[in-house]
């Protein structure tokens, strides 16, 4: 399974360095010499990475030239899943999951919108609401279950 890690955005010199905009919770595991990454499904491993003011800038293997460099420009970067051990649970694993409050199910989550404080997690169920991917209102996270339990505020979903 192929996780979204960013986006590049430009090239930066003539040695074929890319700058990629990525929001991704565990990138510090992800950007290191010799990982992988994959760009339209082709594997690539990382040369080089620094942090550069709102950029992570990285050089591959096979793109030492800003011509080679500049053909990546627009793609998306991705990770695959199995590749990677993370402390805790990605976005992407939350995808699918069915959520309960307590007993009473609620839906599944079909989508993650992102704001500037926290994840929102969209739950379709009688109605389709969202809930803020934050401990007030997570109690559980069970990925070997696929489900997920929330902290019921009235309101929340809109039902009576």
């Amino acid at each position: 399974m192929l996780v979204y890690l960013g986006k590049i955005v430009n090239t930066h010199g003539i040695k074929g360095e890319l700058r990629i905009i990525s929001d991704f919770k565990y990138k510090d595991t992800v950007f290191k010499i010799n990982n992988k990454i994959y760009i339209d499904n082709k594997e690539y491993i990382i040369k080089s990475y620094r942090h550069h003011k709102i950029y992570d800038m990285i050089t591959l293997d096979g793109i030492d030239d800003i011509d080679s460099a500049l053909k990546l420009k627009g793609e998306y970067v991705y990770i695959s899943r199995e590749d990677y051990k993370f402390d805790g649970y990605l976005n992407e694993d939350l995808i699918g999951l069915d959520v309960y409050d307590k007993d009473i199910y609620k839906g599944k989550i079909v989508d993650i919108v992102k704001s500037k404080k926290y994840d929102l997690l969209v739950i379709d169920g009688i109605k389709r609401h969202m809930v803020p991917n934050i401990k007030e209102f997570i109690e559980n996270v069970d990925l070997d279950k696929r489900q997920i339990n929330i902290k019921y505020i009235r309101g929340l979903d809109n039902e009576n």
